[in-house]
């Protein structure tokens, strides 16, 4: 006589991940001692956070999957004796109007920090999920005097301008000037980028240029228009001034 041999079907065979939470309940359960629980605690939070990670990664990438470049519709055009500043940027409204409602479709959040020293200002933007993680981007820059400020109105605008660009670089965001009524055919030379106008800007506080000088011996209006072309001279041109300090 034939045995007759029955199998399971490759489903039900299959094995359920456990979790450390039912680990945690099935040691409870068995009167597991406090080291015992300690350890599965710890394990429990580790898996957590890993999660929690997990979900702020995913969620970030959605977003910044929908979230288009943001235009540069504000314009600063004065002249003083200093000489004149002309430059295009996207206010902190602008950008919010943009990203906030896709961040908070993927979970997704934003605050700020700040913390004064001296005539420095530093301004932390706090990304957060739903699901707990959260991840912050710090900025630093002195007090914004220029333009007649009272003291007030320096820290403010210092502040404005470090949750602008916290936001943006936390989120990798990409800025576009306003084109609009330009014709296709009048595209320029390729700028740098905004990090590297911005870098410029510092190193040429840092040295002590006289910044309208040196943009006009750059032949441009604002650190923003500068071609990448000339980008190492400029570099190279400020590292001169650092040494001659």
């Amino acid at each position: 006589m034939n045995a007759v041999v029955t199998t399971q079907p490759a489903e039900s065979r299959a094995v359920t991940a456990v979790t450390p939470m039912q680990m945690l309940q099935l040691a409870v359960e068995r009167g597991a001692d406090m080291a015992q629980l300690e350890k599965l605690m710890e394990l429990q939070e580790r898996w957590q956070a890993n999660q929690a990670r997990k979900a702020f990664d995913e969620a970030i990438a959605a977003a910044k999957a929908k979230i288009k470049p943001i235009v540069k519709k504000r314009e600063v055009d004065f002249t003083t004796a200093k000489g004149r500043t002309n430059y295009q940027y996207e206010d902190l409204a602008l950008i919010a109007s943009e990203v906030d409602p896709i961040l908070s479709e993927f979970g997704l959040s934003y605050r700020y920090r700040s913390k004064q020293d001296g005539n420095k200002v530093s301004v932390t933007c706090v990304i957060a999920h739903r699901e707990g993680h959260s991840e912050e981007t710090t900025l630093t820059a002195l007090n914004d005097e220029s333009g007649n400020k009272n003291s007030i109105q320096a820290i403010g605008s210092a502040v404005t301008y470090l949750q602008r660009y916290t936001l943006k670089l936390a989120l990798g965001l990409a800025a576009a000037k306003d084109d609009d009524g330009r014709s296709a055919g009048s595209a320029g030379p390729e700028l740098i980028t905004e990090q590297q106008a911005a870098d410029l800007k510092n190193l040429a506080e840092e040295v002590g240029a006289n910044i309208p000088n040196f943009l006009r011996y750059l032949k441009v209006s604002s650190f923003d228009q500068l071609p990448v072309s000339k980008y190492a001279d400029a570099l190279r041109a400020l590292e001169q001034k650092a040494q001659q300090k």
